[in-house]
């Protein structure tokens, strides 16, 4: 049975503030759950139905011997879930402690920076791109959505489990990566077109903020900045892309050369 004392906790992890108090996050739905705990995450606790189909010897896997676990009816279940259709199972995770990766990092490989992206949903939603385009660090600036906000969490679909996602000053990471010769790729509405750029397999691509784009003082910092072309380009249409929408759309031509 849940107790009040629990369901406050949960729901208080909602907020920023007492996530970090607790050094908790949330996670629900068998698929989200599932891939946290394959990826070895130990859950502090879960509460499931009886409907829970996941294998039993997964749990066993990451040491719940330690996490309590209670088994719990629907109307439980929805009164301690943040979902609007609660999935069968909700557990609170230990945030993980993720080392920052080096300025240099990307003359060696290819890593996503986000520039103010406010909406939680597109953060998860970037997140669970890079999971599939291979890029496996996100550098955020401190403007940044929280990507352990529920709604950002359910949108990684699972992704958070393999990606690892930092907050730092942006302008200082990206100014110590430039002194490397990184290339650092930025999307603008005036930029170049996307489709007749050299692109690297190495280097910051960065994003901005869904109604702002990137800022000023990031701008200054990019070395190649591009644009994704409308069709056909004599064609009024909407005026700019989600940004969710573009980094997708980016990804895969970096990937696509190689």
């Amino acid at each position: 049975m849940l107790s009040k004392a629990r369901i406050k906790l949960i729901h208080s992890l909602e907020l920023k503030k007492y996530r970090r108090q607790e050094g908790l996050f949330v996670a629900e739905g068998h698929k989200l759950v599932g891939e946290l705990l394959s990826a070895g995450h130990i859950p502090a606790y879960v509460c499931h139905t009886p409907q829970w189909s996941i294998p039993t010897d997964l749990l066993s896997r990451t040491d719940t011997g330690k996490c309590p676990i209670d088994i719990v009816t629907e109307a439980e279940l929805r009164s301690a879930s943040l979902l609007q259709h609660p999935q069968q199972v909700l557990a609170l995770f230990p945030l993980p402690q993720w080392q920052m990766p080096t300025p240099e990092c990307g003359t060696k490989q290819l890593l996503l920076a986000l520039d103010g992206v406010q909406d939680p949903g597109n953060l998860g939603t970037i997140c669970r791109l890079a999971d599939w385009f291979g890029i496996e660090d996100i550098i955020c600036s401190t403007e940044t959505a929280d990507i352990f906000n529920p709604k950002a969490i359910q949108a990684t679909m699972g992704a958070i489990s393999r990606i690892r996602v930092h907050y730092t000053n942006l302008h200082d990471f990206l100014s110590q990566a430039s002194t490397y010769s990184t290339p650092i790729y930025g999307t603008f509405l005036d930029g170049r077109n996307i489709y007749d750029r050299p692109l690297t397999p190495h280097g910051i691509i960065v994003m901005g903020n869904e109604g702002k784009g990137i800022s000023r003082e990031i701008e200054s910092l990019v070395s190649d900045k591009l644009f994704i072309p409308s069709y056909p380009l004599d064609r009024p249409t909407t005026e700019s892309l989600n940004v969710a929408m573009a980094t997708a759309i980016t990804c895969a031509e970096f990937r696509r050369r190689g």
